[in-house]
């Protein structure tokens, strides 16, 4: 029996492995370097030490910074994308989902935006994800949006997006240091002023007796 076939193949799979945890590894660093230094004082050099890779290995899958940039947002685009998938209409889901997602990349996402005007790349990338949690927003809350005529219903997505916008979440939880319960709660209240109804017939409608 010829077994070149399944060991190449097999040879084939484990290198491919190896690279992805080796692109991974080399998001990781950068991604770190970012959430704690400005875009133009990384170097390379750094990320690849941090990754324990060469220099040459991360221009080879990357490119560049822009590069870098570009496969870690498409990461980070996933990553949120999973953390936020619930059904619409579950509200309570909905403020789990954002606060676990800023507890995450939070910081991560706040230093990208200070730097979004100097960089065309950070620019598109803080565009992109804008448009994402509108329509996220919008989605999640549909429900309640669709009794709305439109001109309501498109103030009432304003102030949604506002209530759970990454910087109401940096005032509360970096400049106040308030804990997340509290954070919770007041996004909570902001929701449910956002389209007219109380907190308690929004997030706990079988005890309030209603749904809307």
């Amino acid at each position: 029996m010829n077994m070149a076939v399944p060991k190449r193949a097999y040879r084939q799979s484990a290198r491919a492995l190896a690279a992805e945890a080796t692109g991974e590894r080399i998001l990781d660093a950068f991604a770190e370097q970012l959430r704690e230094r400005w875009f133009e004082e990384i170097r390379l050099e750094e990320i690849a030490r941090d990754a324990g890779v060469t220099v040459q290995t991360v221009i080879r899958r990357f490119g560049s910074k822009e590069g870098l940039l570009d496969a870690m947002h498409e990461r980070l685009g996933t990553e949120i994308r999973q953390r936020r998938q619930v059904q619409p209409g579950d509200a309570a889901g909905a403020i789990a989902s954002i606060v676990e997602d800023y507890e995450t990349i939070g910081d991560l996402v706040m230093r990208t935006l200070a730097q979004e005007d100097r960089y065309a790349s950070l620019r598109t990338m803080t565009d992109i994800g804008r448009n994402m949690h509108r329509e996220w927003m919008a989605g999640a809350f549909v429900p309640w949006l669709d009794m709305m005529p439109p001109e309501e219903r498109h103030r009432a997505t304003d102030a949604l997006v506002v209530a759970g916008d990454i910087y109401v979440w940096k005032l509360i939880r970096r400049d106040m240091r308030r804990p997340v319960k509290e954070y919770k709660t007041l996004m909570e209240k902001m929701c449910a002023a956002a389209l007219g109804v109380s907190p308690e017939r929004l997030f706990n409608p079988s005890k309030s007796g209603a749904k809307t």
